[in-house]
C-alpha cells in the first residue's frame, strides 16, 4: 500500500517528470487502492455511515437521564403570594417504565393548599408506567431499534457504493489499456510501413520496381501515420478519462502523465484484484450479499414500524406511584401510607387514524419482501450469466490467439516472397491489414473479457483488500 502511494505521488509530480521521462507502470491493484481510499465519492460513501452513527447516538438520547428544576416565585406589594421548587431526577428506562426521585419545597400565603409540604420540603421517589400501549413497545424503543438497524443497513449500502465507484474506475482503466494497445500495434505497423516505403522506393531509383509501387506504399504509409493520430488521440482522451478518478489525500485531483502506462499483463492479476479468484457460482450464498442483506435490515426496520402501528391499537393506561417522606437521610421513613398515586386512560373508539396507519405499515412490508424475493433471483440470474459470458470469451480468445498467430505467418510469408521479388506490394498490405484487424479485435474482445470480470465483481459486490 505504501509503495504504490509513494511511487504514484511520486509519478504525478510535474517537477519530476520534467527531468525523467523513464516509462513506469501502474497496475490495476494500485490504481484502485488509490482510488478506494481517496476518491472524494468514496470518502463521501463513508460518511453514509457516520450519519447512521449520528442517529444512533440521538436515539440513545431518549434514555438519558436527566435533571430538571422548575422555580416560581409571587411577590407583590411586599407580600410573597408563593414561593415553589420543584427539582426531579428521573432515568427512563427501555421499556415504558420511568423511575423518579423528587424533591418539593413551598411557602407563601397564597400557596395553593395542595402544594402545601413540610418546613424543610418533601422527597419522593417512585415510578411511572405505561401498562398497555406504550410498555413492550413505543416511539423511543422504536427508535433506538431503528437506529441500530440504520447503522447495520448502512454498512451494506456503503459497500455498494464503495463497489460501485470502484466498477466504474476500472472501466476507465480497462478503455485505457485499450487504447494504449491499439496505439501500440500502430506504433509496430507504422514502423514496418517506413520499412517496406524506404525498400520500394529504393528498388524503383534501381529500376527493379514501377512507379505506382512507391505511390502505394506512401499511401500505406500515410494511412498508418493516420491511424496511429487517432489512436494517440483516443489514448489521451482514455487518459484524460482515467484521471477523473485520482485524487490526493488533500482532495487535489491529478492528471495523469503521460509517461504513466498501464499493465499490459492485467490478465494475469486481475482475478486477484477483483478477488474472484476462487469465486464459485455454486457456493455463492446470496443471502450474504450486501444487497440483500441491506433489504433484509429494511424489513426488520419494517417490522419494528408494524408492531409500533400494532401498539397503538391499544388504550393507553399510564400509572404512577410516589413513595413521600420528609426526611430524605433516613430510607426506612418510605412507606405505603405516604404516597402520591395517579392513573391516565385513554382509548379512542375508532381507532380509524391507528388501523390505517397500521395497514400501511403492512403493506409497505410486504412490498418490500417481494423487492427482496425479485433482487434475490435477479442477482442469482446475473452471476450466472456472467459466468456463462466468462466462459466464452475463454473460448473467443483461444481462437482470436489461433487467428492472429496464423495472419501473422501469413504476413511473414508475404513479407519475404515481396522482398525475393515473387509477390507484390498490394498483397503485403492486404495481409497487413487483415493481421491489424485481427490485433484490434483480439484488444477489443481482451476489453470486454475484463469489463465482464468487473461486472461480476459488481453484481457480487466483492470487497477488496485496501
Amino acid at each position: 500500500m505504501k509503495k504504490y502511494i509513494l511511487i504514484t505521488f511520486l509519478f504525478f509530480t510535474s517537477g519530476y517528470f520534467a527531468q525523467d521521462k523513464v516509462e513506469s507502470v501502474m497496475t490495476l491493484s494500485e490504481y484502485l487502492g488509490y482510488v478506494k481510499n481517496y476518491h472524494p465519492i468514496v470518502k463521501q460513501a463513508n460518511l453514509v455511515i457516520n450519519k447512521s452513527e449520528a442517529k444512533l447516538l440521538k436515539a440513545r438520547g431518549a434514555f438519558d437521564p436527566k435533571i430538571e428544576i422548575d422555580f416560581d416565585k409571587k411577590q407583590f406589594k411586599d407580600k410573597e403570594y408563593y414561593n415553589k421548587l420543584n427539582a426531579a431526577f428521573k432515568i427512563p428506562t427501555y421499556y415504558g417504565i420511568e423511575f423518579k426521585a423528587n424533591f418539593e419545597n413551598n411557602d407563601g400565603i397564597y400557596l395553593n393548599p395542595e402544594n402545601t409540604v413540610p418546613t424543610d420540603g418533601l422527597y419522593s421517589a417512585g415510578i411511572s408506567a405505561s401498562l398497555l400501549n406504550g410498555l413492550l413497545i413505543n416511539k423511543r424503543m422504536a427508535s433506538l431499534k431503528q437506529a441500530k438497524l440504520f447503522l447495520d443497513q448502512a454498512k451494506e449500502d456503503q459497500q455498494i457504493l464503495v463497489n460501485e465507484i470502484l466498477y466504474n474506475a476500472s472501466l476507465s482503466y480497462f478503455n485505457w489499456l485499450k487504447t494504449y494497445n491499439e496505439k501500440v500495434v500502430y506504433d509496430e505497423f507504422l514502423t514496418n510501413a517506413k520499412i517496406r516505403f524506404k525498400a520500394t522506393k529504393r528498388a524503383f531509383i534501381e529500376g527493379e520496381k514501377p512507379a505506382i509501387d512507391t505511390t502505394e506504399a506512401k499511401i500505406t504509409l500515410n494511412n498508418r501515420k493516420l491511424n496511429l493520430e487517432k489512436a494517440r488521440i483516443k489514448l489521451v482522451k482514455s487518459s484524460l478519462e482515467l484521471s477523473n478518478f485520482l485524487w490526493l489525500k488533500d482532495n487535489t485531483p491529478v492528471e495523469l502523465q503521460s509517461n504513466i502506462i498501464p499493465n499490459t499483463n492485467t490478465v494475469n492479476n486481475i482475478d486477484a484484484t477483483f478477488n474472484i479468484a476462487l469465486f464459485n457460482n455454486a457456493d455463492f450464498d446470496i443471502n450474504k450479499h450486501p444487497k440483500i442483506k441491506s433489504l433484509e435490515f429494511k424489513i426488520k426496520n419494517l417490522n419494528i414500524d408494524k408492531k409500533l402501528k400494532t401498539n397503538n391499537l391499544l388504550p393507553k393506561l399510564d400509572v404512577q406511584y410516589n413513595f413521600l417522606t420528609q426526611n430524605s437521610n433516613q430510607l426506612n421513613s418510605l412507606n405505603t401510607q405516604n404516597y402520591k398515586a395517579g392513573m391516565n386512560f385513554k382509548i379512542r373508539l375508532f381507532l380509524r387514524k391507528e388501523r390505517g396507519d397500521l395497514k400501511l405499515s403492512k403493506i409497505k412490508l410486504q412490498d418490500k419482501k417481494f423487492e427482496n424475493e425479485v433482487a434475490k433471483v435477479t442477482i442469482k440470474n446475473k452471476v450466472n450469466a456472467i459466468q456463462q459470458e466468462l466462459a466464452s470469451y475463454v473460448l473467443q480468445n483461444n481462437l482470436t490467439v489461433d487467428i492472429v498467430r496464423d495472419y501473422g505467418t501469413l504476413l511473414k510469408a508475404e513479407n519475404r516472397k515481396f522482398f525475393l521479388g515473387e509477390s507484390s506490394l498490394f498483397l503485403v498490405n492486404y495481409r497487413e491489414v487483415k493481421l491489424i484487424e485481427a490485433k484490434l479485435k483480439a484488444i477489443d474482445l481482451e476489453s470486454s473479457f475484463f469489463k465482464t470480470k468487473a461486472n461480476l465483481f459488481k453484481v457480487a459486490v466483492i470487497s477488496i483488500a485496501q
